[in-house]
């Protein structure tokens, strides 16, 4: 299993009107720590896209356990639970407030896709070289 976290701190514009942050934005904060992840691990989306893959979510999952409210300093904890394979990587989140509350959590699954074809693609060999060391029995 692999895990990792990142922060992020709710700016004003992230929230309602009741001062919680919107829904929406969990999508956009599960992104970061996705995109601040793999980046931590040497893999880079703009580089896998030159190369003429993409991955786009094919679906997503968030469930809302507490509000999280401006200014609150959040941990994605970003968890990967099973070795990608065929064309899909399913990452999961949990995130939590600076008082270790348990916010959200939540799931997307990713495909990658060949940019040319438009059809699934093998995950990207890159992507087992710095993932399979997790996953090893």
């Amino acid at each position: 299993m692999f895990e990792s976290e990142v922060q992020i701190r709710v700016r004003y514009a992230e929230t309602d009107q009741m001062g919680y942050v919107y829904y929406g934005n969990y999508g956009a904060y599960y992104e970061v720590a996705r995109t601040e992840v793999f980046r931590r691990l040497g893999i880079h989306y703009k580089e896998m896209e030159a190369t003429g893959t993409m991955m786009p979510v094919l679906e997503l999952k968030c469930k809302y356990l507490r509000p999280a409210k401006y200014d609150d300093l959040l941990t994605i904890k970003l968890l990967l639970k099973q070795k990608p394979k065929g064309s899909r990587i399913l990452f999961e989140y949990e995130v939590y407030n600076e008082e270790q509350t348990l916010l959200n959590i939540g799931e997307t699954t990713m495909v990658f896709v060949d940019m040319k074809s438009g059809r699934p693609t093998a995950v990207p060999a890159l992507i087992h070289e710095k993932l399979d060391p997790y996953f090893s029995a």
